[in-house]
């Protein structure tokens, strides 16, 4: 008997209605619009993935292989994939306009269990995706640094390289050259090896401080750094047209489907984010016309600044020759623009800003709604009287990549944050699915055409892409599932009791006034 009622208990849901009205008597500051949506979207998905993983997926990494010039295939399938996430998120976002995107929609369809494990998840695709993204904020702003080592003293142009990597780095460093630990970075008490990313842990610092001003000075930060990367963007795609090789683009896939379904995987990196716009619902001013609108148009967009880069960048360089780390920067070096390289190199910057921002943001807001519900400690949710933001989660996250940063291996935080992603965008689907069917008659602002097929196809090629880079991603094939055993511990150590003895207060309150009438 007490399993079935531990089952029932696990599987209840939150209806839409009530999960509306609990938004209504939000302290969030509703002021964003479409525009202000749209530039968060672009601001979370132009980022990382255009500056940095293109050039991993054009030519593989340690445990995958390359598509080639076929990346632009490679997009095709990435991005077919979030279209029918993307029509899915749009649908529920307009239905229910509630803080916690994913998590929510879990809750109303799912119940409590796979809701907090869905926010479990989602926390690798914000919280642990933003350690990948705040470490290469630290590689551009190095290069950037380099450009001014004839104005700049050395010791500003060239600190020390503990102080810009983790230990993990380190030592991996000082392996491959031969060198001595103990000559390349301080030791406590001689044992304990001190190396620290300090740009990145200074930058989060930082956005933690403007997040906590409120959401509507943090758009408009976000808009200057939009502007800034859309211009570095649209101007390598001009300038570097007139120098492309169409030899270049031959072989145009030299590791056939395999490399073409590896670059897939390592590229849905780059559209991470569009989903970031639902976090942010309780703070729109018109969420159910908003919301598809800004989903949607922030896909297209940078669908097609990223198959535009793609071609200018694999037309430009030979396969061989495409630099991992900073590619579109060494292609402009390469056909001789040294001067425009370390544009770029700015524009890179503003555009992981952005993104460090955006997460950030949709960190905090899916923390809320999850202490909201008293799966996290009440005292969390707290909201600023001044700012009218959650500033204890919003301090919380940011300390938390701050503090990750020391240990985190970065290529697994992102292959990491891809298995989050696609995990939930798999939930979404059937999220869809089963509201058409359970609450069918719910308006719907927004219905995603073709239902039940999109919402379908989703599952199965988020699912495929997914499943498929599991058989060479070993290492981070092994720490998801790990992922979810703790989530699945907290919940059952901590957030299960919590449910209840939320249930019992509010049965006693009921009770009480009940007691009262009948005493008069």
């Amino acid at each position: 008997m007490e399993l079935k009622s531990i089952i029932n208990n696990a599987f209840k849901k939150k209806s839409p209605d009530e999960l509306i009205a609990v938004s209504k008597k939000s302290e969030l500051k509703k002021t964003l619009n479409v525009f202000d949506l749209i530039v968060l979207g672009i601001g979370a998905v132009v980022g990382t993935g255009i500056f940095t993983i293109i050039g991993s997926a054009i030519q593989g990494g340690p445990e995958s292989v390359g598509a080639g010039p076929a990346i632009i295939i490679s997009m095709i399938l990435a991005v077919i994939a979030c279209v029918f996430s993307a029509l899915c998120y749009s649908e529920i976002a307009a239905m229910i306009p509630v803080a916690g995107s994913a998590y929510t929609y879990t809750y109303a369809t799912m119940g409590e269990f796979m809701a907090w494990m869905v926010g479990w998840i989602l926390m690798l695709e914000y919280a642990i995706g933003n350690i990948t993204v705040a470490c290469a904020w630290t590689g551009y702003f190095v290069q950037l640094l380099k450009g001014f080592k004839h104005i700049l003293p050395d010791f500003v142009v060239n600190f020390p390289m503990w102080l810009r990597n983790d230990y993990r780095f380190m030592f991996a460093y000082c392996d491959k050259y031969g060198l001595d630990p103990h000559t390349q970075m301080p030791f406590i008490f001689d044992k304990i090896p001190f190396a620290i990313n300090l740009p990145a842990m200074v930058i989060v610092l930082l956005l933690t401080i403007l997040l906590v001003k409120g959401v509507k000075e943090s758009t408009r930060f976000a808009s200057v750094m939009v502007g800034v990367n859309m211009f570095m963007i649209i101007s390598f795609i001009v300038v570097g047209a007139f120098y492309v090789k169409p030899e270049n683009w031959t072989p145009f896939a030299p590791n056939g489907f395999e490399g073409i379904f590896m670059g897939a995987f390592l590229i849905f990196f780059a559209y991470i984010g569009f989903d970031a716009i639902s976090t942010t619902a309780e703070e729109t001013e018109n969420p159910q016309r908003d919301l598809p609108i800004a989903i949607l148009g922030t896909l297209v967009i940078c669908t097609v600044l990223y198959i535009c880069v793609a071609l200018v960048l694999t037309g430009n360089i030979p396969l061989g020759q495409i630099d991992i780390q900073a590619p579109i920067a060494h292609a402009m070096r390469a056909i001789g623009k040294d001067w425009f390289a370390g544009l770029i190199s700015v524009g890179a910057l503003c555009a992981l800003t952005s993104v460090i921002l955006i997460y950030q943001l949709g960190t905090t807001r899916i923390l809320y709604a999850m202490s909201r519900d008293r799966f996290l400690p009440k005292s969390l949710r707290l909201i600023h009287k001044k700012y009218r933001t959650p500033h204890v989660l919003t301090w919380i996250s940011g300390i938390i990549v701050i503090l990750c940063t020391f240990f985190m291996d970065l290529s697994i935080s992102a292959e990491l944050c891809n298995f989050g992603t696609f995990t939930s965008f798999i939930i979404i689907c059937i999220a869809v699915l089963i509201l058409r069917k359970t609450d069918p008659e719910r308006p719907r602002p927004f219905k995603v055409p073709f239902s039940p097929v999109f919402p379908i196809l989703g599952i199965l090629t988020c699912g495929g892409l997914m499943i498929y880079s599991m058989k060479f991603l070993t290492t981070s094939s092994l720490y998801f599932p790990l992922w979810l055993l703790i989530g699945l511990a907290i919940y059952a150590g901590y957030g299960y009791k919590q449910k209840r003895l939320e249930e019992k207060l509010k049965g006693q309150r009921r009770i009480k006034p009940r007691i009262e009438i009948q005493v008069k």
